[in-house]
């Protein structure tokens, strides 16, 4: 009840004013009738209060989100259902939800009375242009009297979370190098081959039989490795995600970041559609397989939230993939390189693998003088010339490019060679003739 009283309106405290008022004139005029006046006036905040605070612990409410899980860009509906547990009725009901800033302003939406367990839906809108993991919620609800004497705020525990993931966009098929020609759709089929097959190993995966522990392997790679006894073959696609915060520029929803993580879910998606089996790999120990539907909206779940990273090299991440690497399709979304860099992902050609690199030119995202425009054209020439001498395939990205027109360069096979030709052209220093 103290609570309710610290809930009254203007209103009600006038009306506490107006009865201490007519108390004191009917003292001094010595008017009973005011005096009546005066206890009516000072009973209506008092049953206003008691009201409000009685129906305040007799309401329920769940809320939805219609999808829970949308691309960037998009809209999500949130529907918010209230219930009336008491036997008496509810006054008008001001509801404001509480929404992260990118989720836009705070909505807040009027309930009519409820009677008697009555219940009652209201929704609206959120869109995000930002990906990433937002909280909806709590709910906080401003109940207040017919009469708009006592105004109290009740504020629902329970939140959700709508997931924002990249945007994908639909890619052309295409035929990459290393697919076997045969009848019906021909696909990229690999097999990791470490010697004889009773001794090719993996790393242990919860359920795995510890009669097939390989402790010769156990013991050189420091974790516990299991045996493949089968080796079947099958379409298999790493992807790395190069989220090193000094090879990206720009900022926001534009950024070349962004950029690459929508080219990662692209890629992934396009792929698993393809028959593939797919592994994610990048910084912040992110390393997701995508074999289903879980492992898929597992996979987005990641790209929603990862960020970009204080590394300044990708030996960590060349590494981490090549825990278990399988052979197969390996794609990079890579932001600016430098010799070191290429040095490094040269470790990852192998014999049986076919390396893409779709490599970002960070520097377009900002707006450089000729000179330096110039100076950035030459080094990025130079770092895919380096990629491509060591078995890398090298799709350029510019800021504005799309992914749909680029990705069919990923499957070119000797057409590679005349612009490796202008590259070297181009990466070579020019000297005057004589």
């Amino acid at each position: 009840m103290r609570e309710a009283l610290s809930g009254l309106t203007t209103r009600g405290r006038a009306f506490f004013a107006a009865a201490a008022a007519a108390a004191l004139a009917s003292l001094i005029l010595g008017e009973r009738d005011l005096m009546r006046v005066a206890a009516l006036l000072a009973v209506l905040p008092l049953l206003a209060a008691a009201y409000v605070g009685r129906s305040r612990y007799k309401l329920s409410c769940t809320r939805t989100l219609e999808p829970h899980r949308v691309p960037v860009g998009s809209s999500s509906r949130v529907v918010l259902r209230l219930a009336n547990m008491s036997r008496l009725p509810t006054g008008t009901l001001l509801l404001e939800d509480r929404l992260p800033y990118a989720l836009g302003s705070r909505p807040r939406l009027v309930l009519e009375r409820l009677g008697a367990g009555q219940a009652s839906s209201v929704a609206y809108t959120v869109r995000a242009d930002a990906r990433g993991r937002y909280e909806v919620g709590p709910l906080a609800i401003r109940m207040t009297d017919p009469f708009g004497l006592c105004e109290l705020t009740r504020s629902f525990p329970s939140t959700d979370h709508l997931v924002v993931i990249p945007q994908v966009v639909p890619l052309p098929s295409v035929r990459l190098a290393g697919e076997f020609a045969g009848s019906g759709d021909s696909r990229a089929r690999s097999v990791s081959v470490h010697g004889e097959d009773d001794a090719a190993t993996r790393e242990y995966r919860h359920g795995d039989d510890l009669r097939r522990v390989h402790w010769r392997s156990t013991a050189r790679v420091g974790e516990l490795m299991v045996r493949r006894e089968e080796q079947p073959w099958e379409s298999r696609a790493t992807i790395l995600l190069d989220s090193r915060a000094v090879a990206h520029r720009g900022e926001g929803p534009t950024a070349s970041f962004e950029w690459a993580v929508s080219a990662a879910a692209s890629i992934a998606m396009h792929l698993r559609d393809a028959g593939y089996r797919i592994r994610l790999v990048s910084d912040g120990d992110i390393d997701v397989d995508a074999h289903d539907a879980a492992g898929e909206a597992h996979l987005m779940d990641r790209l929603a939230e990862v960020k970009t990273s204080n590394r300044s090299t990708l030996a960590a991440l060349v590494e981490h993939s090549r825990r278990r690497s399988d052979g197969g399709l390996i794609i990079a979304i890579l932001g600016q390189l430098g010799e070191p860099e290429t040095q490094i992902l040269a470790g990852l050609r192998a014999s049986g693998t076919t390396c893409v690199a779709f490599a970002i030119d960070a520097s377009t995202w900002l707006n450089l003088p000729p000179e330096a425009r110039a100076t950035a054209d030459r080094d990025r020439a130079a770092t895919a010339l380096a990629l491509m001498h060591n078995g890398w395939r090298v799709v350029g990205a510019e800021h504005g490019a799309k992914l749909a027109a680029l990705w069919p360069h990923a499957g070119r096979g000797s057409a590679g060679f005349a612009w490796r030709a202008a590259l070297a052209e181009t990466a070579l220093p020019t000297t005057g003739r004589r």
